[in-house]
């Protein structure tokens, strides 16, 4: 990590310079220039870096894409083997001799967490990426997991939390670790209801989706300030893609939804997938991209675009919030972090 004394420009829409913050975290703002535009072509080599991204189509498909096309040794990790296995064969007909293999976890199940984290510490010795990026949004009516927790926070939130966890160590031992966990323009609206956090009182598809891309955020940044105060060395960014096409949508609300309507309705709201990855792939491996860091497209209110620092929600910043919200989420999920 840099000396936060330093200043460092990169290669991103608006010239990202990495700051320091009012807690000594790196963090990131727009410089004066502008023009720069970030894209795959930037990534820089990923030669036997191990990547675990989550997530077998959208943004995990098109993330995992361009990390084996930089070199990455890349572990596509979903619950739906066939859908793993077509997008590893698609990966490898677009990027000939890619390191690519899909691995089974289901987010909404602890156990099968468990289980994949206890795959990996046999089979690899370190980790040096994990996107956490795979997520179920606005179902119309309440559902839960495997361990009762509601399907939205459960999935996107609480299931990558209990894999992080589980993670770390091998994390630890990895070179210039990353995390990048996947929020969105939604956060912005979102709160958290440790009152009625499973929303078993009353449900509502999408403030119960705005809580879990809120939490899934103040994770991001939370775990960042963890990292260095405890010299994990392990850095955590947060990203998000816009307003982008990907089948998040079918994972939950599906197309007569009144979100799947605009989707299929007005198409051109929508950039395409491998664009709203920019940002996690920025995140994910650019020199400038520094932990405590979120980022998002540049364009319309951070819609669309190419990378930038994204404006951070002020509810995301409560750390008081942050610090009750991990104690909750270690006792609900039965990990704990070193």
């Amino acid at each position: 990590m840099m000396r936060t004394s330093q200043l460092v420009t990169t290669r991103s829409p608006d010239a990202v310079a990495t700051v320091a913050s009012r807690d000594g975290l790196p963090t990131a703002r727009p410089a004066a220039r502008r023009g720069a535009r970030w894209t795959a072509a930037d990534i820089p080599p990923q030669d036997g870096r191990v990547a675990v991204v989550t997530g077998t189509g959208g943004l995990g498909y098109e993330s995992a894409l361009a990390l084996a096309r930089a070199g990455g040794d890349v572990i596509v990790a979903g619950r739906d083997p066939a859908r793993g296995d077509a997008a590893v064969a698609a990966i490898r007909r677009a990027a000939p001799g890619a390191v690519v293999r899909f691995a089974a976890v289901d987010l909404a199940s602890l156990a099968s967490v468990r289980a994949f984290a206890d795959r990996l510490h046999a089979d690899r010795d370190r980790v040096d990426l994990l996107i956490n990026n795979a997520g179920v949004m606005t179902p119309p009516e309440r559902r839960v997991t495997a361990d009762g927790f509601e399907l939205q926070l459960g999935t996107n939130y609480l299931g990558h939390f209990a894999l992080t966890a589980q993670l770390l160590p091998l994390l630890r031992r990895g070179r210039d670790p990353r995390v990048v966990t996947l929020s969105s323009i939604a956060a912005r609206d979102g709160a958290i209801d440790f009152a009625d956090l499973q929303a078993g009182q009353r449900y509502e598809p999408m403030p119960v989706y705005r809580q879990s891309k809120l939490a899934c955020l103040m994770f991001a940044l939370e775990l960042a300030r963890r990292s260095a105060a405890a010299g994990w060395g392990v850095a955590s960014l947060a990203a998000h893609p816009g307003v982008s096409r990907t089948d998040l949508l079918t994972n939950g609300a599906g197309p007569t939804s009144a979100a799947g309507r605009v989707r299929a309705l007005l198409p051109f709201l929508f950039q395409p997938a491998a664009q709203g990855a920019l940002p996690t792939l920025y995140a994910a491996t650019a020199p400038g991209a520094a932990s405590g860091g979120y980022y998002g497209p540049h364009r319309l209110s951070e819609t669309r675009g190419y990378p930038t620092a994204a404006r951070i929600p002020r509810q995301a910043e409560d750390r008081a919030v942050a610090r009750d919200l991990w104690s909750v989420s270690e006792a609900l999920t039965g990990v704990a972090f070193p």
